[in-house]
């Protein structure tokens, strides 16, 4: 019985958690503007190209930013 009900607050947690996200960073209700260096794919791509230039002198190859990759695996952004 107690389950429905933490259950319930779960889902209503997470929805207004998103609520409040999208409404702040996507709406911009606060105002402001999205930064270029997010907004232009140019500039994504030759600041890519400029980590994955950085010579490494230990272990396997890996990236910056291992967040915005499906694994942790160095891939030419060519292919």
């Amino acid at each position: 019985m107690s389950a429905k009900y933490i259950i319930g607050a779960l889902v209503g947690s997470f929805g207004i958690a998103y609520l409040c996200d999208n409404l702040i960073a996507d709406q911009k209700i606060f105002g402001g503007t999205t930064p270029k260096t997010v907004a232009e794919k140019e500039w994504w791509e030759a600041t890519d190209k400029k980590f994955q230039a950085w010579p490494r002198t230990a272990g396997p190859p890996v990236v910056m930013n291992p967040i915005s990759r499906q694994n942790f695996i160095v891939k030419s952004s060519d292919a």
